[in-house]
């Protein structure tokens, strides 16, 4: 085995290659790039989405709470609603807490 080590050894080190600055700038707009169309964009439309469902709850919408919790809402204020759940159970939650607005009648079917 050792008389690998004085091969290794004569070996002349090939130069090293210049560095290009512009490759690494190419990549780092490129990694940027890549966050923002897989990453940014679409939690950005997912929110817009949400946003534009919790500003047109009304009275008398069916809603699912993210907490899996089904109810009508009997009052909407600026940042929080109230939810009749059952019989004379009136809970408040806020509006953000809105999972998604369910079609007419689908309590009285569950």
């Amino acid at each position: 085995m050792g008389f690998f080590i004085p091969a290794a050894m004569a070996q002349a080190s090939a130069p090293a290659p210049e560095a290009n600055p512009m490759v690494t700038l190419v990549m780092f707009g490129g990694l940027f790039v890549f966050m923002y169309l897989f990453i940014i964009r679409p939690q950005r439309k997912r929110q817009k989405e949400h946003d534009e469902l919790v500003g047109s709850i009304n009275k008398g919408d069916e809603v699912v709470m993210s907490s899996g919790m089904l109810g009508k809402v009997v009052k909407v204020d600026d940042t929080y609603l109230v939810l009749e759940t059952g019989n004379d159970i009136v809970l408040k939650f806020q509006k953000i807490a809105v999972h998604a607005v369910l079609p007419k009648g689908t309590i009285k079917s569950i």
